[in-house]
């Protein structure tokens, strides 16, 4: 899969800025803004070989809320097993930004901070996998917003009740202070 038009190229960039904000790490300092199209096509090293690039990111995956989910790295020169596309989530993955004042000289790495053999671990990028984490993020984002709107609702029910009280103090308070100063005049 790949972002081929403009629009879907800057939306994609201004969403994943919040995600890699997320993976950030004293190594790679975030940078507030990425692009997805020089994003697609960086080159990827592990944190323990960060001379030896083991391949390139093959396409980025963005969650209903359109935040960064993942990165799929194509793994060409890992391991010697033949290209394999691999999903890795966020929080395994930082980007280091080059060149990143000029937009046509922009370049970043990607640092996975697992191991080659843990990279061969992750789940491979095919349309088995694909079909069934569209189908289980569909059912996290339907029963979260289920949570959020019975939340909603609790909420609503309870400061509903507590402004009750609060009005019938209030009610209780004044018709007190009314009878006080109804004794003090007579």
């Amino acid at each position: 899969m790949t972002l081929d038009t403009p629009l879907s190229r800057t939306l994609t960039a201004a969403l994943i800025a919040g995600g890699m904000a997320v993976t950030a790490t004293a190594q790679a300092e975030t940078q507030g803004l990425y692009s997805a199209d020089e994003l697609l096509d960086a080159d990827v090293y592990t944190q323990a070989n960060p001379d030896v690039d083991i391949g390139e990111v093959e396409d980025v995956l963005l969650d209903n809320d359109m935040r960064l989910r993942a990165l799929v790295i194509d793994t060409g020169n890992l391991l010697d097993m033949g290209r394999k596309q691999y999903v890795i989530e966020t929080g395994h993955f930082t980007v280091e930004t080059h060149n990143g004042d000029r937009l046509e000289a922009i370049e970043y790495r990607v640092h996975v901070d697992l191991s080659e053999q843990a990279i061969t671990q992750q789940p491979e990028y095919t349309d088995t996998w694909w079909s069934e984490a569209r189908q289980n993020m569909q059912r996290a984002w339907s029963e979260t917003k289920q949570g959020a709107a019975s939340a909603w609702d609790t909420t609503q029910e309870g400061a509903s009740k507590a402004l009750d009280r609060i009005g019938n103090a209030l009610k209780a308070a004044g018709e007190k202070t009314q009878q006080a100063a109804d004794d003090a005049t007579q």
